[in-house]
Order: C-alpha cells, then structure tokens, then sequence
C-alpha cells in the first residue's frame, strides 16, 4: 500500500516526467546477481525482466519524440 502511494504522489507531482512502465518486485530479478548475469539474460520470461524490456521501449519511443520535436523546432 505504501508504495502505491509513493508511485502515486510522484506522478502527481512529476506528471509525464515519470515513465508508465512500472518494475514489479520479483524473485527472479533478486536471484540474477546471484548468478552473475542481468535479469533479461537469467530469465528474458520474468515479468521483471519482462517489465525492464518494456521500459526500454518506453525510453527509446520517448528519446525519438524528443529527438523529432526539437528537429521541427
């Protein structure tokens, strides 16, 4: 409960600042540096892992509109 409403009072302050993707807690992501490997490459399944692809695709997609709007400028 807590931290839904941290996440909650950071986007209301922050607004589109802050990234939709949200990374779960997940057993498999705590094990991966047990193994010496990133969380994608212990288990690409996890919904961590899962959820840290997503967020790339987040930053990537916002990175481009940045990129595409400054060019327009």
């Amino acid at each position: 409960r807590l931290s839904g409403q941290v996440e909650a009072d950071v986007r209301e302050h922050f607004g589109d600042k802050v990234y939709k993707t949200v990374i779960p807690r997940n057993v498999r992501l705590s094990e991966a540096p047990s193994f010496g490997l990133p969380a994608i490459v212990y288990d690409m399944r996890s919904t961590g892992s899962q959820a840290y692809i997503q967020l790339a695709r987040e930053v990537i997609r916002r990175e481009r509109e940045i990129s595409a709007a400054q060019a327009a400028a």
